[in-house]
């Protein structure tokens, strides 16, 4: 299989249509993982040892993607393209787009590490590009060799200084797995190490920075259920230390699971340094005090143990919550968040589609604890009529 560059049939996918009366079916081919010579070889061979962006002889076979990004090296064939040794530092410098690259190749599928989306566009190093042009940081972005790279393309004025928070893999026992949505084996990194369990709140993911706001979609526009965190997050972002954020759920609006009973609309789950790292449990709670942020909810911490983790998702526990997130707590780089982070997610939560629509419906508040209002027992866990939806931006 290593000397096969070709794709075989991995699974048949079938969707309903929006009216629920047919099924359309398509094979889904799975791509083989090359071992490195193998790799070199077929992608020469595709262009026939030329340069796929000239005439010239091609001398590299060039990861479009970093192998770095991959869990497994990347060694596919539509990770890779033939080009001469002009080209290649062109790559490597991100001069020529992704996109390009794979067009000049023949490339027509998106190949992309799991932890990343292929509806996205990246550069070559894994840093998202946004439709204007700018770039945010990834994983790889304070690589030194990264750097130098960026630094000799000339491109480094071109980023940002904002991150888009990384998805969250879903556990194996996650009650709603979309068919997009990326599976978390149990990390190695939890076995017999202390974690901590929070709550999963249906709000808005929303970053804190000393002088910037934004939802997880850095470049969305503005919508009235973000103008509460906005006025309340002026009132603390001078204390926040330069390049540093701090991550939560905006809470204001109700979404899928109306709250009667929170402590603030604002809860806080982590915080991440200059350097991308983010903090200790213990350092992000001392900063929590400091900053006077309400935490999520913590379950559980202490030794990982599954069976006791496990046993939270009850029924009538699921009523009212979305469902929790599992972290270390020690610190972790951003790099090693999907390795070390997973969450489950209550069954059929937001698989009827109230997640789209955002922008034409009203905002209906939630409400905090001190206002002392009881919850109907006829809309206990259920959205109203109307209510402002999930958005991944901002």
């Amino acid at each position: 299989m290593g000397n096969d560059h070709r794709h075989t049939v991995d699974r048949v996918e079938q969707n309903s249509s929006t009216d629920g009366r047919r099924m359309i079916t398509k094979l889904i081919p799975h791509p083989i993982l090359l071992s490195r010579t193998a790799f070199r070889e077929t992608v020469l061979a595709r262009h026939e040892g030329r340069c796929c962006l000239c005439p010239r002889e091609a001398v590299d076979a060039h990861h479009i993607l970093e192998r770095r990004l991959w869990p497994d090296g990347g060694y596919y064939l539509d990770n890779g393209a033939a080009v001469c040794e002009e080209h290649h530092l062109a790559c490597e410098r991100t001069l020529i787009s992704v996109e390009d690259v794979r067009a000049a190749s023949g490339i027509t599928r998106i190949l992309v590490p799991p932890h990343m989306d292929p509806e996205e566009m990246y550069d070559k190093w894994g840093n998202p590009v946004l439709p204007n042009g700018h770039r945010l940081r990834g994983e790889l972005f304070a690589d030194l060799s990264v750097q130098k790279a960026l630094r000799e393309g000339g491109v480094l004025d071109r980023f940002l200084p904002w991150v888009k928070y990384p998805k969250t893999a879903h556990l194996p026992w996650s009650g709603t797995i979309q068919k997009d949505d990326r599976v978390q084996a149990v990390p190695s990194a939890w076995v017999g190490q202390t974690v901590v369990v929070t709550e999963k709140k249906d709000g808005e993911n929303t970053s804190i920075y000393r002088h910037h706001i934004h939802a997880r979609s850095v470049d969305s526009p503005n919508h009235p259920s973000r103008n509460w965190v906005k006025g309340w997050a002026a009132s603390i972002q001078h204390e926040i230390p330069d390049g540093w954020r701090i991550c939560g759920e905006n809470l204001y609006a109700r979404h899928t699971i109306p709250y009667w009973d929170l402590p603030h609309f604002f809860l806080g789950f982590s915080i991440w340094n200059e350097a991308n790292v983010c903090l200790s449990w213990a350092e992000t709670q001392e900063w929590f005090d400091l900053l006077g942020i309400v935490p999520v909810p913590v379950l559980y911490e202490g030794i990982y143990d599954e069976t006791r983790i496990r046993a939270f998702a009850t029924r009538e526990w699921m009523r009212d919550h979305e469902g929790y997130v599992i972290r270390p707590a020690a610190a972790f780089t951003f790099r090693q968040f999907t390795a070390v982070t997973a969450k489950y997610v209550r069954p059929g939560h937001n698989q009827d589609g109230s997640t789209h629509g955002f922008r034409y419906k009203r905002v209906i508040p939630n409400h905090l604890a001190s206002e002392g209002l009881a919850p109907p027992d006829a809309h206990r866990n259920q959205a109203p009529e109307e209510t402002h939806d999930r958005h991944p931006g901002f």
